[in-house]
């Protein structure tokens, strides 16, 4: 409310005469604070349960994720339609999914799609690092589990992200101290426990799917197993076209050759590739050109040679 009002205050700037060094009477009978003024205070305010936890999600849009379409509409389905039509769902007497975990090879997208979901739902975003819970006091990974939940609770809407879960929670036995056996414990009680998971969500990734422990993958705790698999020929093409988007690229790159070279290569190595071909181009014009004797950068463009030369790079590095 504070800073609604600071927003309507700073509207009515424009109109006063600080020379005259008093507001006209009639300037301050005018002054409300409209709808549009809240909306704006809301940019502002963060809840205040977040603030020690809260972190910088990048801005990645549906459209920065290449290929993946019916995983993205999976995701829509389960995080974004129950938010934007929650009275549907409670006329259905259907509860969304309590947890969706994302599972496939290194470099397939599951952060990149998590990024995205936090981007597109708009709901408070929590993102756990696996390893980071873990401490070797007794009690304290525990604790921070139910610091988790319980702030994501009070920010409801909230979305939790779990990264590397396989390495919070192992399948039990394999933890001689005991820690991950009590941190699984605690997770599995914030899931499905006594007390109902209302208003939060959590998304969980991992390419070690056979390390997660069984009890957490039965539904109820992780409802949806989501696998990313490694894209295929018309996915690669789709992410070679997000990675030069933007980018000066000469006339001789047919990114449909590019996909059909790069098969059995991931998200990450086709991005990686895109970046040593910039890399190159970026060599060739400074030897090319002095600084500053091209205004403009007009002799600067990626061609298709240093593309072909940055996957066969890729792939010598790939045999070692």
């Amino acid at each position: 409310c504070r800073e609604a009002a600071m927003a309507a205050l700073r509207a009515l700037l424009p109109q006063i005469e600080f020379e005259v060094g008093a507001i006209p009477y009639e300037a301050l009978m005018e002054l409300r604070i409209h709808r549009a003024h809240f909306f704006e205070a809301l940019k502002e305010v963060e809840p205040s349960a977040l603030r020690e936890i809260t972190v910088e999600v990048p801005d990645v849009r549906w459209e920065d994720v290449g290929g993946l379409e019916a995983v993205k509409q999976e995701l829509v389905e389960a995080v974004e339609w129950p938010l934007r039509y929650a009275p549907l769902f409670q006329h259905a007497r259907t509860r969304p999914p309590r947890g969706i975990l994302l599972h496939g090879p290194p470099g397939t997208g599951k952060t990149l799609l998590a990024r995205a979901v936090a981007t597109e739902s708009r709901t408070n975003f929590i993102a756990i690092k696996g390893p980071q819970l873990m401490s070797k006091w007794v009690g304290e990974s525990e604790r921070a589990v139910r610091e988790i939940f319980k702030k994501a609770k009070q920010a409801a809407p909230c979305l939790i992200f779990l990264d590397e879960v396989d390495a919070l929670a192992p399948t039990r036995g394999l933890d001689p101290s005991g820690v991950s056996e009590r941190v699984l414990s605690q997770l599995l009680t914030e899931l499905d426990g006594i007390e109902e998971l209302r208003g939060v969500m959590v998304l969980a990734a991992t390419n070690r799917l056979d390390m997660v422990d069984p009890a957490l993958l039965r539904p109820g705790r992780f409802d949806s197993l989501i696998q990313i698999p490694m894209p295929d020929e018309r996915e690669r093409l789709e992410i070679f076209r997000v990675h030069t988007r933007g980018k000066p690229v000469a006339r001789d790159v047919d990114l449909t050759v590019l996909s059909k070279e790069s098969q059995g290569l991931s998200g990450a190595d086709i991005e990686a590739i895109c970046r040593e071909a910039a890399m190159m181009a970026i060599r060739e014009y400074l030897e090319a050109h002095p600084w500053g004797s091209d205004p403009g950068f007009q002799g600067y463009a990626v061609r298709m040679a240093q593309l072909v030369e940055a996957i066969k790079s890729l792939a010598k590095e790939g045999a070692r």
